[in-house]
C-alpha cells in the first residue's frame, strides 16, 4: 500500500489496531485508553475524541503496513468444519488473491434508518420531524412487507440465522418447482423447541429440511431481484418505493449516494471485497438491502446478521472464511463494531456524519485504504 509524504485526507475517525510487536505508543486510539472497560452497547450520538493529524495518519499507515507484512509471513490455516450445520459459508469460492475486506455496518452507516424512526436524525440536523419520522415508518412498512410476502419472515422470524448457508446442510436438494410452502405444515414459532426430534417438530429432521427449503428460496428470490427490486413489487408499490427513496435521500442530504460511491469504488478493485454485518435479523436485513438498491453491492453470501451472536463472533466467522492473510477494515457508527474491531486487531473507520463518508471516499480514491 503506497505511503504518501503527507496525509491529504484529514483522517479524524480512523483508528488503527496494534500489530504484534508494535508499542503502545503507536496506537492512534486515545478513546480506547479512556474506555477499556466501557460497555459494548452502541452509542451513536456520543462525542468521541479526534485523533487524525498528519502524524496520526502516517502512524496508522505504518501500523497497517506492519500488520500486512506480519500476516503475509504466517501460514494460512484452513479451519475444517465439524458437525452438521457448521458450514463455513461454503457458497463462496476460495479467494486466494483477496487482499482487503471491508466490513460494513448497515444502519446509520450506509443507510439512515433507525434515526429516522426515532426522530434523532431530524433533531440532529434540524429537519422536519414529521417528514423524517413519516418517511422512516413508510420504509419500515415496506421492508416488512417484502420480508413477509417474499422472504418467509412470518415463518423465519423465530428461526433467525447468522448466514443463509447455516442450514444448507439440511437441504436434500428436492425440486421446489411445485412445492407448496403454505401447506407443508411448517411452524416456525418457539413452541416445542425442546421436543424430541420427531417428524414435523421443531428441531426434527423434517422440520429442519423445511426450514432449509425456505432459506434456499430466500436465496433464489434475492439472486433474482438483487438488481431490480422493482420487479418484485406491484406497480403502485414500485412508485411508492421510488418516491420514498428520493424523499429519504433528500432528507438525509444524499447520505446513501455518498456511501454508494465508497462501496462502488471498493467493488471495482480486483482484490477487495465488501461484506455487510448488521444487527438487524437476517431476513429483514436482506429486504433492506434490496429496497435500498444495495443488492448489486452485496452478494447474499456476504451478508451476516449479528442479532444472535454479536459483531465479534461474526468477525470471527469472516476471518475463518477469508483467512488471516487478508487485511480487514471495519466501517461503522456503533461502539459494538468498534470494540469488535479492536478485539480482532482490525482498523476501524467511524461514521458519525456526512463528512466522515466524504473523507472515507477521498481516502479510498487515494488508495489510503
Amino acid at each position: 500500500m503506497p505511503v504518501y509524504n503527507s496525509c491529504l485526507v484529514p483522517n479524524q475517525n480512523f483508528t488503527s489496531a496494534t500489530p504484534a510487536g508494535t508499542t503502545e505508543s503507536n496506537l492512534v486510539t486515545p478513546d480506547f485508553q479512556e474506555n477499556k472497560t466501557a460497555s459494548t452497547s452502541p452509542s451513536q450520538n456520543a462525542q468521541r475524541p479526534v485523533s487524525g493529524d498528519v502524524t496520526a495518519c502516517q502512524t496508522m499507515m505504518r501500523a497497517m503496513s506492519s500488520k500486512e507484512t506480519e500476516e503475509q509471513s504466517k501460514k494460512n490455516v484452513t479451519v475444517k468444519n465439524r458437525g452438521k450445520g457448521k458450514k463455513t459459508d461454503a457458497s463462496s469460492p476460495q479467494h486466494n488473491d483477496l487482499e482487503r475486506v471491508f466490513l460494513w455496518d448497515l444502519d446509520e452507516t450506509i443507510i439512515i434508518f433507525h434515526s429516522l424512526l426515532t426522530g434523532s436524525y431530524a433533531q440532529k440536523y434540524g429537519k422536519d420531524p414529521t417528514l423524517v419520522v413519516g418517511s422512516g415508518l413508510a420504509m419500515e412498512e415496506m421492508i416488512f412487507e417484502v420480508a413477509d410476502t417474499h422472504l418467509f419472515f412470518n415463518d423465519l422470524e423465530e428461526c433467525d440465522q447468522v448466514h443463509v448457508e447455516d442450514v444448507a446442510s439440511d437441504d436434500n436438494g428436492q425440486d421446489l418447482s411445485n412445492y407448496s410452502f403454505t401447506t407443508d405444515g411448517f411452524n416456525g414459532s418457539a413452541v416445542n423447541r425442546n421436543h424430541p426430534s420427531n417428524t414435523g417438530v421443531q428441531g426434527g429432521m423434517d422440520w429442519m429440511r423445511k426450514l432449509a427449503f425456505r432459506y434456499r428460496k430466500v436465496v433464489e428470490v434475492y439472486e433474482k431481484y438483487k438488481n431490480n427490486v422493482s420487479a418484485l413489487l406491484s406497480p403502485q408499490r414500485r412508485d411508492s418505493l421510488q418516491r420514498l427513496r428520493a424523499d429519504i435521500e433528500t432528507l438525509t442530504d444524499g447520505w446513501l449516494g455518498t456511501a454508494l460511491k465508497c462501496l462502488l469504488l471498493i467493488k471495482t478493485r480486483r482484490n477487495c471485497m465488501n461484506v455487510l454485518i448488521t444487527t438487524t435479523q437476517l431476513v429483514p436485513a436482506l429486504a433492506k438491502v434490496l429496497l435500498y438498491g444495495l443488492g448489486e453491492i452485496f452478494p447474499i453470501e456476504n451478508i451476516y446478521s449479528a442479532t444472535k451472536i454479536g459483531k465479534e463472533s461474526c468477525f470471527e466467522r469472516i476471518v475463518t472464511r477469508f483467512g488471516k492473510k487478508v487485511t480487514y477494515v471495519v466501517i461503522g457508527d456503533g461502539r459494538d463494531e468498534e470494540m469488535a474491531a479492536k478485539q480482532h486487531n482490525m482498523p476501524f473507520w467511524r461514521i458519525t456524519n456526512h463528512n466522515d463518508l466524504i473523507s472515507l471516499h477521498q481516502a479510498l480514491e487515494l488508495d489510503f485504504l
